[in-house]
Protein backbone atom coordinates (compact mmCIF):
# COMPACT_ATOMS: atom_id res chain seq x y z
CA UNK A 1 0.00 0.00 0.00
CA UNK A 2 2.83 2.53 0.52
CA UNK A 3 4.09 2.03 -2.79
CA UNK A 4 0.89 2.51 -4.50
CA UNK A 5 0.48 5.37 -2.14
CA UNK A 6 3.87 7.03 -3.33
CA UNK A 7 2.71 6.08 -6.92
CA UNK A 8 -0.47 7.74 -6.87
CA UNK A 9 0.77 10.82 -5.10
CA UNK A 10 3.58 11.28 -7.51
CA UNK A 11 1.18 10.83 -10.37
CA UNK A 12 -2.14 12.22 -9.64
CA UNK A 13 -1.65 15.73 -8.75
CA UNK A 14 0.65 15.88 -12.50
CA UNK A 15 -3.00 15.27 -14.29
CA UNK A 16 -5.51 16.62 -11.93
CA UNK A 17 -4.11 19.94 -13.20
CA UNK A 18 -5.07 18.86 -16.78
CA UNK A 19 -8.21 17.79 -15.68
CA UNK A 20 -8.93 21.30 -14.30
CA UNK A 21 -7.24 22.87 -17.98
CA UNK A 22 -10.19 20.55 -19.61
CA UNK A 23 -12.82 21.58 -16.94
CA UNK A 24 -11.75 25.28 -17.51
CA UNK A 25 -12.29 24.76 -21.74
CA UNK A 26 -15.50 23.14 -21.47
CA UNK A 27 -17.09 25.96 -19.11
CA UNK A 28 -15.81 28.09 -21.53
CA UNK A 29 -12.88 30.33 -19.52
CA UNK A 30 -9.86 28.64 -21.71
CA UNK A 31 -10.22 28.38 -25.45
CA UNK A 32 -7.71 26.74 -27.69
CA UNK A 33 -6.33 29.93 -28.68
CA UNK A 34 -5.44 31.06 -24.72
CA UNK A 35 -4.16 27.36 -24.29
CA UNK A 36 -1.60 27.66 -27.57
CA UNK A 37 -0.39 31.35 -26.07
CA UNK A 38 -0.09 29.71 -22.60
CA UNK A 39 1.76 26.40 -24.38
CA UNK A 40 4.02 28.64 -25.93
CA UNK A 41 4.34 31.41 -22.87
CA UNK A 42 5.43 28.14 -21.33
CA UNK A 43 7.70 26.68 -23.54
CA UNK A 44 10.00 30.05 -23.95
CA UNK A 45 10.21 31.49 -20.25
CA UNK A 46 9.31 29.65 -17.38
CA UNK A 47 10.16 25.86 -18.28
CA UNK A 48 13.87 27.11 -19.68
CA UNK A 49 13.98 28.82 -16.18
CA UNK A 50 13.54 25.80 -14.58
CA UNK A 51 16.40 24.17 -15.87
CA UNK A 52 18.48 26.79 -15.55
CA UNK A 53 17.54 27.48 -11.76
CA UNK A 54 18.40 23.80 -11.24
CA UNK A 55 21.92 23.79 -12.87
CA UNK A 56 23.07 26.70 -12.37
CA UNK A 57 23.69 26.45 -8.81
CA UNK A 58 25.28 22.74 -8.69
CA UNK A 59 28.52 21.68 -9.05
CA UNK A 60 28.98 21.33 -12.60
CA UNK A 61 30.92 18.18 -12.49
CA UNK A 62 28.41 16.68 -10.37
CA UNK A 63 25.41 17.42 -12.68
CA UNK A 64 27.68 16.08 -16.02
CA UNK A 65 26.90 12.07 -16.30
CA UNK A 66 28.17 11.11 -19.76
CA UNK A 67 26.95 7.58 -19.23
CA UNK A 68 23.36 8.46 -18.46
CA UNK A 69 23.46 11.12 -21.72
CA UNK A 70 25.15 8.23 -24.01
CA UNK A 71 22.85 6.19 -22.49
CA UNK A 72 19.64 8.48 -23.70
CA UNK A 73 20.64 9.17 -26.84
CA UNK A 74 21.51 5.11 -27.70
CA UNK A 75 18.07 4.00 -26.43
CA UNK A 76 16.29 7.62 -28.52
CA UNK A 77 18.09 5.82 -31.83
CA UNK A 78 16.72 2.17 -31.03
CA UNK A 79 13.38 3.19 -30.63
CA UNK A 80 13.49 5.66 -34.01
CA UNK A 81 14.68 2.40 -35.48
CA UNK A 82 11.32 0.33 -33.89
CA UNK A 83 9.37 2.84 -34.77
CA UNK A 84 10.40 2.63 -38.15
CA UNK A 85 10.23 -0.72 -38.22
CA UNK A 86 6.84 -1.39 -37.29
CA UNK A 87 5.74 1.77 -39.39
CA UNK A 88 6.07 -0.85 -42.75
CA UNK A 89 2.58 -2.26 -41.01
CA UNK A 90 0.36 0.20 -42.80
CA UNK A 91 -0.05 0.01 -46.16
CA UNK A 92 -0.75 3.67 -46.39
CA UNK A 93 2.90 4.79 -46.87
CA UNK A 94 1.40 8.57 -46.04
CA UNK A 95 1.09 7.82 -42.42
CA UNK A 96 4.26 6.25 -42.04
CA UNK A 97 6.25 9.76 -40.63
CA UNK A 98 3.52 10.58 -38.33
CA UNK A 99 3.65 7.00 -37.01
CA UNK A 100 7.11 6.69 -36.34
CA UNK A 101 7.20 10.04 -34.67
CA UNK A 102 4.61 9.74 -32.55
CA UNK A 103 6.03 6.41 -31.40
CA UNK A 104 9.40 7.85 -29.86
CA UNK A 105 8.40 11.88 -29.39
CA UNK A 106 8.06 12.25 -25.44
CA UNK A 107 6.68 15.36 -23.58
CA UNK A 108 10.31 14.73 -21.99
CA UNK A 109 10.23 18.56 -20.66
CA UNK A 110 6.40 19.78 -19.75
CA UNK A 111 4.84 16.63 -18.47
CA UNK A 112 8.54 15.20 -17.63
CA UNK A 113 9.58 18.14 -15.51
CA UNK A 114 6.48 18.41 -13.75
CA UNK A 115 6.53 14.41 -12.85
CA UNK A 116 10.03 14.77 -11.54
CA UNK A 117 9.37 17.41 -9.85
CA UNK A 118 6.12 16.09 -8.06
CA UNK A 119 8.77 13.42 -6.63
CA UNK A 120 11.95 14.91 -5.89
CA UNK A 121 11.04 18.54 -5.49
CA UNK A 122 13.58 19.70 -8.71
CA UNK A 123 14.26 18.83 -11.99
CA UNK A 124 16.18 16.16 -11.20
CA UNK A 125 18.52 14.44 -14.23
CA UNK A 126 15.59 15.74 -16.68
CA UNK A 127 18.09 18.53 -18.40
CA UNK A 128 20.65 15.53 -19.11
CA UNK A 129 18.01 13.30 -20.47
CA UNK A 130 16.80 16.00 -22.55
CA UNK A 131 20.29 16.66 -23.74
CA UNK A 132 20.71 13.62 -25.04
CA UNK A 133 17.14 13.12 -26.68
CA UNK A 134 15.29 15.84 -27.18
CA UNK A 135 18.07 17.32 -30.14
CA UNK A 136 17.88 13.73 -31.68
CA UNK A 137 13.79 13.73 -31.54
CA UNK A 138 13.83 17.01 -33.64
CA UNK A 139 16.60 15.79 -36.20
CA UNK A 140 14.69 12.47 -37.02
CA UNK A 141 11.45 14.31 -37.19
CA UNK A 142 12.24 16.16 -40.16
CA UNK A 143 14.11 13.79 -41.34
CA UNK A 144 10.82 11.18 -41.11
CA UNK A 145 8.45 13.57 -41.88
CA UNK A 146 10.14 14.64 -45.21
CA UNK A 147 10.34 11.03 -46.21
CA UNK A 148 6.83 9.95 -45.81
CA UNK A 149 4.42 12.17 -46.54
CA UNK A 150 1.88 12.52 -49.19
CA UNK A 151 4.61 14.14 -50.96
CA UNK A 152 8.27 12.70 -50.46
CA UNK A 153 10.05 16.00 -49.59
CA UNK A 154 13.55 16.94 -50.44
CA UNK A 155 16.26 17.01 -47.44
CA UNK A 156 18.18 19.97 -49.08
CA UNK A 157 20.49 22.31 -46.90
CA UNK A 158 17.84 24.47 -46.27
CA UNK A 159 15.49 22.22 -44.45
CA UNK A 160 18.56 21.07 -42.70
CA UNK A 161 20.08 24.49 -41.93
CA UNK A 162 16.74 25.66 -40.24
CA UNK A 163 16.44 22.19 -38.45
CA UNK A 164 19.85 22.72 -36.90
CA UNK A 165 18.77 26.71 -35.90
CA UNK A 166 15.82 25.36 -34.55
CA UNK A 167 17.61 23.09 -31.89
CA UNK A 168 20.28 25.51 -31.26
CA UNK A 169 17.43 28.44 -30.58
CA UNK A 170 15.27 26.07 -28.61
CA UNK A 171 14.70 27.69 -25.39
CA UNK A 172 14.57 24.40 -23.63
CA UNK A 173 18.34 23.82 -24.77
CA UNK A 174 19.21 27.53 -24.19
CA UNK A 175 18.31 27.17 -20.37
CA UNK A 176 20.42 24.19 -20.05
CA UNK A 177 23.32 25.69 -21.87
CA UNK A 178 23.02 28.48 -19.48
CA UNK A 179 22.71 26.28 -16.40
CA UNK A 180 25.67 24.48 -17.38
CA UNK A 181 27.91 27.78 -18.14
CA UNK A 182 26.58 29.60 -15.44
CA UNK A 183 27.67 26.20 -13.31
CA UNK A 184 30.97 25.80 -15.06
CA UNK A 185 32.21 29.24 -14.05
CA UNK A 186 30.96 29.20 -10.46
CA UNK A 187 29.20 32.29 -10.84
CA UNK A 188 27.40 33.45 -7.77
CA UNK A 189 23.33 33.77 -8.02
CA UNK A 190 22.36 36.74 -6.37
CA UNK A 191 19.36 36.35 -3.53
CA UNK A 192 17.11 39.25 -6.17
CA UNK A 193 17.73 36.76 -9.32
CA UNK A 194 17.50 33.65 -7.60
CA UNK A 195 13.98 34.48 -6.18
CA UNK A 196 12.50 36.13 -9.71
CA UNK A 197 14.07 32.92 -11.41
CA UNK A 198 12.03 30.92 -8.94
CA UNK A 199 8.47 32.74 -8.82
CA UNK A 200 8.46 32.81 -12.63
CA UNK A 201 9.77 29.30 -12.95
CA UNK A 202 7.04 28.14 -10.46
CA UNK A 203 4.20 28.93 -12.63
CA UNK A 204 5.64 26.33 -15.56
CA UNK A 205 4.17 23.31 -13.87
CA UNK A 206 0.61 24.33 -13.41
CA UNK A 207 0.15 26.37 -16.20
CA UNK A 208 1.94 24.07 -18.78
CA UNK A 209 -0.43 21.31 -17.30
CA UNK A 210 -3.47 23.12 -17.35
CA UNK A 211 -2.58 24.35 -21.03
CA UNK A 212 -2.18 20.72 -22.00
CA UNK A 213 -5.30 19.64 -20.43
CA UNK A 214 -7.65 22.58 -21.86
CA UNK A 215 -6.15 21.51 -25.97
CA UNK A 216 -7.15 17.74 -24.88
CA UNK A 217 -10.34 16.30 -27.43
CA UNK A 218 -11.08 12.55 -26.93
CA UNK A 219 -12.84 12.50 -30.62
CA UNK A 220 -9.38 13.03 -32.78
CA UNK A 221 -8.05 9.70 -31.20
CA UNK A 222 -10.23 7.69 -32.67
CA UNK A 223 -9.86 9.56 -36.41
CA UNK A 224 -7.13 6.71 -37.51
CA UNK A 225 -7.90 4.11 -34.12
CA UNK A 226 -5.34 1.62 -35.01
CA UNK A 227 -2.50 3.09 -35.60
CA UNK A 228 -3.34 5.62 -33.08
CA UNK A 229 -3.61 2.51 -30.66
CA UNK A 230 -0.47 1.13 -31.98
CA UNK A 231 1.40 4.16 -31.55
CA UNK A 232 0.78 4.91 -28.08
CA UNK A 233 1.15 0.95 -26.72
CA UNK A 234 4.56 1.31 -28.12
CA UNK A 235 5.11 4.55 -26.33
CA UNK A 236 3.12 3.80 -23.30
CA UNK A 237 4.48 -0.20 -22.37
CA UNK A 238 6.27 -0.96 -25.17
CA UNK A 239 9.61 1.07 -24.85
CA UNK A 240 9.39 1.07 -21.10
CA UNK A 241 9.70 -3.15 -21.35
CA UNK A 242 11.90 -3.21 -23.43
CA UNK A 243 14.56 -0.51 -21.94
CA UNK A 244 13.56 -0.17 -17.76
CA UNK A 245 15.50 -3.55 -17.32
CA UNK A 246 18.38 -2.35 -19.33
CA UNK A 247 18.73 0.54 -17.62
CA UNK A 248 18.18 -0.76 -14.35
CA UNK A 249 21.30 -3.27 -15.24
CA UNK A 250 23.71 -0.38 -16.04
CA UNK A 251 23.00 0.96 -12.80
CA UNK A 252 20.91 3.56 -13.24
CA UNK A 253 18.95 4.64 -9.80
CA UNK A 254 15.83 7.29 -8.32
CA UNK A 255 16.19 10.26 -10.18
CA UNK A 256 18.14 8.77 -13.53
CA UNK A 257 15.94 5.71 -13.10
CA UNK A 258 12.65 8.19 -13.55
CA UNK A 259 14.30 10.44 -16.26
CA UNK A 260 14.21 7.55 -18.27
CA UNK A 261 10.73 6.76 -17.39
CA UNK A 262 9.97 9.68 -18.71
CA UNK A 263 11.54 9.47 -21.58
CA UNK A 264 10.75 5.94 -22.43
CA UNK A 265 6.86 6.29 -21.40
CA UNK A 266 5.52 9.82 -20.82
CA UNK A 267 2.98 10.96 -23.29
CA UNK A 268 3.47 12.11 -27.04
CA UNK A 269 4.26 15.32 -26.86
CA UNK A 270 2.09 18.18 -28.34
CA UNK A 271 4.94 19.68 -31.17
CA UNK A 272 4.65 16.21 -32.88
CA UNK A 273 1.33 17.57 -33.95
CA UNK A 274 2.26 20.98 -34.73
CA UNK A 275 5.59 19.66 -36.81
CA UNK A 276 3.88 17.09 -38.50
CA UNK A 277 1.57 20.20 -39.84
CA UNK A 278 3.59 22.20 -40.42
CA UNK A 279 5.63 20.22 -43.00
CA UNK A 280 2.37 18.86 -44.98
CA UNK A 281 0.73 16.17 -43.12
CA UNK A 282 -2.97 16.07 -41.98
CA UNK A 283 -1.84 15.74 -38.79
CA UNK A 284 -4.89 13.41 -37.72
CA UNK A 285 -2.41 10.28 -36.58
CA UNK A 286 -0.35 12.58 -34.63
CA UNK A 287 -3.43 14.53 -32.64
CA UNK A 288 -4.78 11.42 -32.07
CA UNK A 289 -1.83 9.51 -30.64
CA UNK A 290 -1.01 12.67 -28.35
CA UNK A 291 -4.52 12.35 -27.04
CA UNK A 292 -4.41 8.98 -26.31
CA UNK A 293 -0.88 8.66 -24.59
CA UNK A 294 -2.25 11.63 -22.48
CA UNK A 295 -5.26 10.23 -21.33
CA UNK A 296 -3.82 6.94 -20.72
CA UNK A 297 -0.32 8.41 -19.29
CA UNK A 298 -1.84 8.82 -16.27
CA UNK A 299 -2.19 4.88 -15.44
CA UNK A 300 0.65 3.46 -17.45
CA UNK A 301 3.15 5.84 -15.56
CA UNK A 302 1.42 5.38 -11.92
CA UNK A 303 2.07 1.35 -12.92
CA UNK A 304 5.51 1.48 -14.09
CA UNK A 305 6.44 3.89 -10.91
CA UNK A 306 4.63 1.61 -8.80
CA UNK A 307 6.99 -1.76 -9.94
CA UNK A 308 10.14 0.39 -9.63
CA UNK A 309 9.36 1.45 -5.78
CA UNK A 310 8.26 -2.01 -5.27
CA UNK A 311 11.70 -2.95 -6.73
CA UNK A 312 13.43 -0.59 -4.54
CA UNK A 313 14.55 1.15 -7.41
CA UNK A 314 13.30 4.57 -7.14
Amino acid sequence: MENLMFSLNATVPVFLLMILGLFLRKIGWIDDDFADRINNFVFRVPLPLVLFSDLASVDFSRAWDIEFVLFCFTVTVISIGISAAVSCLWKDKTIRGEFIQSCYRSSAALLGIAFIQNIYGNAGMAPLMIIGSVPLYNVMAVLVLSLFGKESQTLDKAVLKQTLKGIITNPIILGIAAGLLWSALKLPVPYIMERAVENVAGTATPLGLIAMGASFDIRKAFLKIKPSVTAAFIKLAGFCALFLPAAVHMGFRREELVAILVMLGSATTVTSFVMAKNMGHDGVLSSGVVMLTTLCSAFTLTGWLYVLKSMGLV
